[in-house]
């Protein structure tokens, strides 16, 4: 039987569709394949706004002040979703799970997938290793797959302005510090 990660690569498309969301739905399904979904999905004329408000919903839970809030978002979520686990064999993926319904369309594929994907993800690594870019000036989600669960940037060009910013005002606000030995003991 072929383990499919659904944890992980669903945040990861979340993030992706969250952080540089896609013109049209075309856009969007070119993600979904990028990310590795690989079933066609029937067609609705709304499909590109309907995608983008499960997106919506799902930054509703990046967001989340706690865990706890985080936790009823994800279940009324996955309530929502009412879809159930089944095994499925398609477009020679080998046997694997689905937590969606086969004639599903887009928006409720991603909802279903979104949902489940995060709280596997979250239940596994933690439930912190979702959020925002530390970096004062961005706003893009961080999904914390680091080993450690210490991911606090979305992207080390992030995390390296940063520490250049917190150098500078170093700098600014008091030149070297007071020295004992060469150790700065600010």
């Amino acid at each position: 039987m072929h383990l499919n990660p659904y944890g992980e690569y669903a945040v990861l498309l979340a993030r992706s569709l969250a952080d540089d969301w896609p013109d049209d739905r075309a856009g969007v399904v070119a993600r979904t394949r990028e990310y590795g979904m690989t079933m066609r999905f029937r067609e609705q004329a709304d499909d590109h706004d309907r995608c983008r408000a499960v997106v919506d919903a799902w930054l509703h839970v990046v967001d989340a002040p706690s865990a706890d809030a985080r936790a009823v978002l994800l279940n009324n979520a996955m309530a929502a979703a009412a879809a159930y686990p089944r095994l499925t064999d398609h477009d020679g993926e080998g046997w694997h799970l689905h937590y969606r319904g086969t004639e599903d369309e887009l928006p409720r594929v991603l909802h279903a997938v979104f949902s489940v994907g995060t709280a596997l993800h979250l239940t596994t690594r933690g439930m912190s290793r979702l959020g925002r870019c530390a970096a004062d000036d961005c706003n893009r989600v961080v999904v914390d797959v680091s080993r450690n669960g210490r991911q606090r940037f979305c992207s080390p060009r992030c995390g390296s302005r940063e520490a250049v910013r917190r150098h500078r005002a170093r700098r600014r606000d008091g030149g070297a510090g007071v020295l004992d030995g060469g150790r700065d003991l600010r």
